[in-house]
């Protein structure tokens, strides 16, 4: 006789998966514009560059009973006398001149508060267009590239600050100031008395904008 095949072994019963919360779906799709957006390294990367060379820079200044001497103040002789004398000068206290200027730009600047907030939004809407902010932006319904973006706030800044406040009447009357201490410095100021060589005669104000790095024979501030 044939063998009676046993009957299957029950299979069984299969758990159901556990339930997800809506809570967790929600995260697990949630987009990236949503994420905390951290401020990128290169902004405090540049801050850090440019603390560095401002540092290095006014190390190289002269000191101030030098610039002030009074026994080195006398009347130039003629209009040839007061150019040679302000190209010496120019040339040796550089560095003291630019922080006159700075001086003479925060003072106005203090004096006039709502040329200051004008300048520090101007700021900060360039830190966070260009730096702080991670997503593209779109104006209506159209991406910005980067030139284009440079392109707005330039012009953006160009219409504040010329057409739209007073901020460039306040700058050019702070610069105009700043200008007229330094120039009757350099004219009244006899450079006979300073250690100048080639390139402290031959730079000048401009030389820091260029990248020139100020000479190191002067004496230096204390």
């Amino acid at each position: 006789m044939a063998a009676v095949a046993a009957p299957p072994a029950p299979v069984p019963p299969v758990a159901p998966p556990a339930p997800v919360s809506a809570a967790a779906v929600a995260s697990s799709v949630q987009p990236a514009a949503a994420q905390p957006a951290a401020t990128p390294s290169a902004l405090w990367l540049i801050g850090s560059r440019l603390r560095e060379y401002a540092a290095s820079t006014f190390e190289q200044r002269k000191p101030w009973g030098e610039v002030l001497e009074r026994t080195s103040f006398s009347k130039p002789s003629s209009l040839q006398e007061a150019a040679g004398r302000l190209r010496k000068n120019a040339g040796y206290f550089k560095i003291n001149y630019l922080i006159i200027i700075l001086l003479t730009v925060a003072v106005t600047l203090l004096t006039h508060p709502s040329s200051l907030v004008v300048l520090g939004s101007l700021a900060a809407s360039w830190v966070y267009v260009f730096a702080i902010r991670q997503g593209p932006l779109v104006i209506s319904g159209k991406e910005l590239s980067e030139r284009e973006k440079l392109l707005g706030m330039s012009g953006i800044s160009f219409l504040v600050v010329f057409m739209l406040t007073s901020v460039a009447n306040v700058l050019f009357s702070a610069l105009t100031l700043s200008f007229a201490i330094i120039g009757l410095h350099g004219a009244m100021r006899t450079p006979d008395d300073l250690f100048l060589d080639d390139s402290d005669s031959n730079q000048g104000l401009l030389s820091i904008l260029t990248g020139s790095r100020p000479n190191t024979s002067g004496a230096n501030a204390v």
